[in-house]
């Protein structure tokens, strides 16, 4: 036990405290301090919470009910901001963990109070068994949510029994309507087998589909109000992604198109846009549209982050535990599973990791420096 711990102490996860951005054309100076937790709806009172719950409570009040598991680093696109061109090495098989680990350290979380399930990858739809594993977590005692995020790809002919095993809800990236640029940008063909998926997630009763669509200047970011467009007349919940920093996906500050200047081009087109009241653990700032079935969200991890209400926690494929997307910090849990490690020895290693959970991630530029894994490592 003390040497998984060790390991942890050891970490640095490289964050500040207190950190201002720009935001916007018009340079609008937001300073978010630690100060901003004293009204966060998401803290709870520790001597309150069920004993087991304590793993998940960071020491900002913080209860993470939130985990997303990376079920394979592998990927049928090879989308630009996600991984270099030259593509990444994956983690040998019998290093990643197995479906019943997965089961079981999800089993885990959820007794210990997490109710939302996501799946990610690489993409987790070319995982052979993303059946049987969807139907195992979404049996789990307390879980409320099982939710994935694909690319689409061969969704649309899974997606029937991954209904049957349990899957609630979907998200699915697409950054481009374009076929071409589509191609362009995740350097394979398929752009007509995503929006297939996206109608067959329709059909099959998901209201909200959530599409997730990172923006990127002299890419796509003349395509915003096409994509606004798409939650006129079908239950589609438009998500604009601010461009992240990762190992190998070329981030430059150029290439930011921050949320205010997304929300000026939607604004002159659709003037009836309107906020709508937020859960304090959202990362998204959601919208409505007169008019329209769908709706509008946007994830501004760059200009205005969201660290006082999270919530997020993530296992990637490798086994690693990381309470960050932004911060390099991880601590294996796969080795000591394997080393015969009981289940309260394990919550100690992961309550370890959980309190040592910084307040914010570092500003952007600071982001962009720090060694962190490719996101097909991390999981989207």
């Amino acid at each position: 036990m003390r040497r998984y711990l060790s390991k942890l102490t050891s970490c640095q996860m490289g964050f500040t405290s207190s950190n201002s951005f720009l935001v916007g054309s018009g340079s609008v100076s937001r300073t978010i301090s630690d100060r901003s937790f004293s009204s966060n709806a998401a803290q709870v009172d520790q001597t309150k919470a069920n004993p087991l719950s304590d793993m998940l409570i960071d020491s900002f009040g913080r209860f993470h009910t939130y985990l997303r598991i990376s079920l394979t680093e592998r990927c049928n696109l090879r989308c630009q901001y996600c991984m270099p061109s030259e593509g990444v090495e994956l983690t040998p098989k019998p290093q990643l963990l197995s479906q019943s680990e997965i089961v079981r350290l999800a089993g885990l979380f959820v007794s210990s109070g997490v109710n939302k399930i996501r799946l990610t990858g690489g993409e987790p739809t070319v995982r052979k068994d993303i059946e049987e594993i969807c139907m195992q977590l979404s049996s789990l005692k307390g879980l409320k949510n099982l939710a994935i995020t694909t690319n689409g790809i061969t969704l649309a002919r899974k997606l029937p029994k991954l209904k049957e095993c349990g899957l609630d809800s979907i998200n699915i990236s697409l950054d481009t309507l374009v076929p071409a640029k589509f191609e362009f940008l995740t350097r394979r063909k398929g752009h007509e087998r995503v929006m297939q998926s996206i109608d067959s997630a329709i059909a099959l009763g998901y209201n909200p589909v959530k599409v997730n669509c990172v923006v990127m200047r002299g890419l796509n970011d003349d395509e915003i109000c096409d994509f606004v467009e798409l939650t006129r007349d079908k239950p589609i919940n438009v998500r604009f992604i601010e461009f992240m920093p990762f190992d190998g996906n070329v981030w430059n500050v150029k290439k930011l198109v921050s949320y205010a200047e997304v929300m000026d081009k939607v604004v002159k087109r659709f003037p009836s846009i309107k906020r709508v009241q937020d859960h304090p653990t959202e990362t998204a700032k959601n919208f409505t549209i007169d008019g329209h079935c769908g709706s509008v969200s946007f994830i501004t991890s760059m200009t205005e982050h969201f660290c006082s209400g999270c919530n997020r926690l993530r296992l990637l494929a490798d086994g690693n535990f990381k309470v960050c997307l932004f911060g390099p910090s991880e601590v294996s849990l796969r080795d000591p599973i394997r080393s015969g490690a009981d289940d309260e020895t394990l919550r100690e290693i992961i309550g370890a990791a959980v309190k040592r959970k910084k307040a914010a991630h570092a500003g952007m530029l600071d982001i962009a420096k720090t060694a962190n894994r490719p996101m097909i490592h991390i999981g989207g």
